[in-house]
């Protein structure tokens, strides 16, 4: 983008009455998601393919994205939280299998089989409670168990593992359907600890009952077949963020975000702009106010540091960022702007996710879980049937 440019006609909201009330309108692209999982998919020729649909599917709208997969043929799904799996179980067909990564918290392990979840047992007092309901259903129930293989985050220890060894009994009546672990540095391929917990992965998992495995995250499957084993379980590489740092980014981009602008003055050199006067116009400038604030998940941090893009011309975010506004130095965009002409700030002609992430020093994963509930949420396209996996229950 430069500041000479073709005069382009603003954008329009569409006749939709929520989005002519709405402040942003957020397009999720459906057909994005499943191309990016589609080529995921192919990057191994043995495993399936699931879907990390946790957190909204990462503030992207599981509702939407679930079905979408699953006409895609994706079967295998992985939330967080018990409600999650409750909540996407009401759109998937029902031969879909939804593991819930926290696996049961104390008494609320008869949800898992009232709404057809499988969860993914972290330690022994998961184990243990998991085989009390199995005796007490009297029928052998499906989970999944999780090895730590390095983060110390969650997982069966090299301990809990020694005490299963002297006690095996204690899986009786578990039908083991997984073991799953997890990378903590497969976004840098080169770094020693991928190999390090690949090895861990291995030995842990031979202690265990044979199962189906997964291991490989969104990063994790660019890091080739070793890392692969029997389910590709991606996340973010899903909903455009890139898999590998410092490398191109092989994914679609899924996200667009556009604000309405409110009105635009202009005002003369010295002029303050916004809370605490973080901007102060050097020269005489014209100024737009976009109804986006960091209530909306457009964070503070940006202010000064983030560009949009209205009419193809690139503007500056000046001044501080506010809970429901933010302020835009248009001053180089030609010809009258109206109120509700729409500018983009994450996606179109605007920085990528993970683009706004270095500006903000976080992540791409934050940008997209943090995206607003006050936006009009716009869904493009969807799957066709193509066809099941495999079945790995």
């Amino acid at each position: 983008m430069n500041n000479v440019h073709p005069i382009r006609l603003p954008k329009k909201a569409g006749s939709d009455p929520a989005e002519a009330r709405c402040g942003a309108v957020l397009t999720v692209d459906l057909d994005a998601i499943v191309e990016n999982y589609r080529l995921l998919r192919l990057k191994s020729a043995r495993a399936a393919c699931a879907a990390v649909l946790k957190a909204d599917a990462y503030g992207l709208g599981a509702a939407r994205v679930g079905p979408a997969l699953a006409a895609a043929g994706c079967r295998h799904f992985f939330v967080a939280h018990l409600d999650e799996g409750i909540a996407l179980r009401r759109v998937l067909p029902p031969a879909c299998l939804i593991y819930v990564l926290h696996g049961p918290m104390p008494g609320a392990e008869a949800e898992f089989l009232a709404h057809g979840l499988r969860p993914v047992l972290n330690g022994l007092e998961q184990i243990d409670a998991w085989r009390a309901l199995s005796r007490k259903a009297d029928m052998a129930l499906p989970a999944a168990l999780q090895v730590d293989s390095g983060m110390a985050r969650l997982g069966l220890s090299v301990a809990e593992l020694a005490e299963l060894d002297a006690a095996p009994e204690r899986l009786f009546g578990i039908s083991v359907s997984l073991v799953l672990s997890h990378l903590s540095w497969a976004e840098i391929p080169e770094h020693p600890a991928n190999v390090e917990a690949l090895q861990r992965f291995r030995a842990l998992r031979a202690r265990l009952p044979a199962a189906p495995a997964s291991f490989a995250n969104s990063s994790g499957i660019f890091l080739g077949a070793d890392y692969h084993f029997d389910l590709l379980r991606p996340g973010a590489a899903l909903y455009g963020l890139a898999p590998q740092a410092g490398r191109k980014n092989p994914m679609k981009p899924v996200v667009t975000l556009q604000g309405k602008v409110i009105q635009t003055r202009s005002v003369p050199a010295g002029t303050p702009v916004g809370y605490n006067g973080r901007f102060v116009a050097h020269t005489e400038c014209r100024i737009a106010t976009v109804g986006v604030g960091y209530a909306d998940g457009f964070l503070r941090c940006l202010g000064n540091k983030a560009t949009a893009s209205l009419r193809g011309y690139e503007v500056p975010v000046i001044g501080a960022v506010s809970m429901d506004l933010i302020t835009l130095d248009v001053s180089a965009v030609r010809g009258d702007i109206a109120p509700g002409a729409l500018v983009d700030l994450m996606g179109g002609d605007a920085a990528p996710p993970d683009a706004i992430a270095v500006q903000a020093n976080t992540i791409g994963y934050e940008i997209l879980t943090l995206l607003g509930a006050r936006y009009h949420r716009a869904y493009r396209g969807g799957a066709e049937p193509t066809g099941e996996q495999g079945d790995l229950s």
